[in-house]
């Protein structure tokens, strides 16, 4: 009780000094040392410092607080620290206009005028995909980087890290909508020579462009979805197939050597697409050793490694694989896991991962599993934590993954659910994803696919 009288009389002496400066000229001189206190009210002062926010600037502080905590820097190590009264708005702008004008006389333009171009077009590159976008709309000359062919080499030395997903929602919505996992934000496209009204389906990426295919089977389209280039591909020259599996390559190691577009149908029939010759070609027949009809996984995306695309079948239950460069095929037998449903591939530094939904009596969870190359048996790797997986308990859930290029976007949804997640192969990690409202209702993703951004590719 003692002590808790003391730090009474302790925060009423604070109080009466904060309201004596406030109202007062500059302070006296300290008081004796038997009087002073643990944090003089001089150095709280000198220790403030906070970054003036308006309203266009609160995602930004909310970060900058974020990234404090993760950190350890906003510690609360000093007892009884009262925050400083708020200026004005007029004060606070001065500030603000007298800082930057001492900024700008600090610069000396002689100096930057003589900044080398290329080391300017190099530091762009490597921006993040966001502000890089900001930054076109500062003047002309930052705009047209996306033309120049040296800022092109210098984003393609970037290293690709995280994939942004392209996605359709169950309404159709054209341009669709993209998320982008290092920002956590929703992106919303519109692609202006898209034909009105096209539904299409992103079923496949490379060098970040996406391969779009509308509902019929019958046209293919390309785009960048982040500077709308966009591409109607030429009609195929067989005649139309009612499933298709979709795989997308690149010629070297960017967008700018030419892609191709492999496009398999059950019955063993496929074509190729070469955007160097803007033509499908139509290879020789399948091989005798590989059983047909292929019973294709319909909710299964192709992978593609290097030069090779790789899809699923069922009957027999095993995994394909196409080289682009030699277009030879070939089929290796791997069993799928009991109890398995809605699973897909992915890749993961050049190994084959699947994931899929493992169901056994009411319980659901699910599941990554990685290839043995030796064995040709799946080895599972991890799981959906527990206390996710108990919301699935009793539930028809289904599952579509929309993304398999290292870090995976899953939606998972039934009548009473509507979930998106992420999982990141490298570290372990499981997230939830915000939904897309719309309205008082939240949208669910029918499919999509993961693309690594790149602003200098052209379809």
């Amino acid at each position: 009780m003692e002590g808790l009288a003391m730090l009474r009389q302790l925060i009423g002496q604070l109080q009466e000094l904060l309201q004596f400066y406030h109202s007062h000229p500059p302070p006296p001189p300290a008081p004796p040392a038997h009087h002073q206190l643990p944090l003089t009210l001089a150095s709280s002062h000198q220790r403030w410092c906070f970054k003036d926010i308006d309203d266009n600037s609160a995602d930004d502080f909310y970060g900058l607080v974020i990234a404090a905590g993760r950190s350890g820097n906003c510690r609360m190590t000093e007892a009884c620290v009262l925050p400083p009264v708020k200026k004005p708005r007029k004060e606070r702008n001065r500030g603000k206009l007298s800082g930057s004008a001492a900024a700008t006389e600090a610069m000396d333009e002689e100096m930057w005028k003589d900044f080398p171009e290329d080391l300017f077009e190099a530091v762009i590159a490597r921006l993040p995909i966001a502000t890089f976008f900001r930054f076109r709309a500062v003047c002309q000359k930052w705009n047209s980087l996306l033309n120049s062919e040296t800022f092109a080499l210098y984003r393609a030395q970037v290293p690709q890290t995280t994939p942004w997903f392209y996605t359709i929602t169950h309404d159709m919505v054209s341009s669709g909508a993209i998320y982008d996992p290092s920002s956590n934000k929703w992106y919303h496209p519109s692609i202006s020579s898209q034909p009105v009204r096209l539904l299409v389906l992103p079923v496949a990426s490379a060098g970040g462009l996406v391969c779009l295919l509308d509902f019929s089977h019958k046209n293919f389209f390309v785009c960048n979805p982040l500077t709308r280039s966009f591409k109607e591909l030429p009609a195929r020259s067989v005649e139309l197939w009612s499933r298709v599996a979709v795989g997308m390559t690149l010629n070297g190691s960017s967008a700018s050597g030419g892609y191709k577009i492999l496009c398999l149908g059950c019955d063993g029939e496929y074509e190729v697409y070469d955007s160097i010759e803007n033509s499908w070609t139509h290879p020789r027949s399948m091989p005798s050793t590989i059983k047909l009809p292929l019973t294709l996984k319909h909710r299964s995306q192709a992978v593609s490694i290097d030069n090779f695309v790789y899809f699923m079948r069922s009957d027999p239950e095993g995994i394909m694989s196409y080289n682009m460069v030699t277009g030879i095929w070939n089929e290796f037998i791997v069993p799928s896991p009991r109890h398995l449903t809605d699973h897909t591939l992915a890749d993961f530094g050049g190994r084959l991962m699947l994931v899929g939904l493992l169901t056994k009596n009411a319980a659901t969870c699910v599941c990554i599993w990685e290839l043995q190359k030796m064995t040709l048996l799946w080895k599972e790797v991890d799981r959906m934590p527990n206390i996710w997986c108990l919301e699935f308990y009793g539930k028809h859930v289904r599952m579509n993954c929309l993304g398999n290029k290292g870090l995976l976007m899953l939606s998972l949804r039934s009548r009473q659910m509507n979930r998106l997640v992420t999982y990141d192969v490298t570290s372990k990690e499981w997230l939830k994803v915000p939904v897309l409202p719309r309205g008082r209702k939240r949208q669910w993703i029918t499919s999509g696919t993961a693309f690594y951004p790149c602003p200098t590719a052209v379809a």
